[in-house]
């Protein structure tokens, strides 16, 4: 399960609306990628559908698609956004990741 913090919501349901997707009826896609300076990097993007092979979640009214293998890095994952003069906008706060790096895109197991 990935969670979204209220903040974050907030910030999800305007940038979908600002690029025509509807917070109610489509997706947060969330992955793991390879590449970033600590090994694996983190995706965010909105989708309309789901893959049959995705794992679909609805935390705080936000409803999330993780592909299988994004899963197993993000199980337990909270989705937070940090806004203001030092903000980083969306931050993952993942209990999984033994090191990030310092701008906090980026993770190692």
């Amino acid at each position: 399960m990935i969670k979204v913090s209220d903040t974050a919501k907030q910030k999800v349901v305007a940038l979908m609306t600002e690029s025509g997707f509807d917070a109610h009826t489509d997706y947060v896609r969330v992955g793991v990628k390879s590449g970033g300076c600590s090994g694996l990097s983190y995706e965010l993007d909105f989708d309309k559908t789901a893959a049959e092979t995705d794992k679909v979640f609805e935390d705080n009214a936000v409803r999330i698609i993780v592909d299988k293998k994004s899963f197993l890095y993000l199980v337990g994952t909270t989705l937070e956004y940090s806004g203001g003069l030092n903000g980083k906008g969306f931050v993952f706060n993942n209990p999984n990741a033994q090191r990030t790096c310092g701008c906090g895109e980026s993770f190692s197991l």
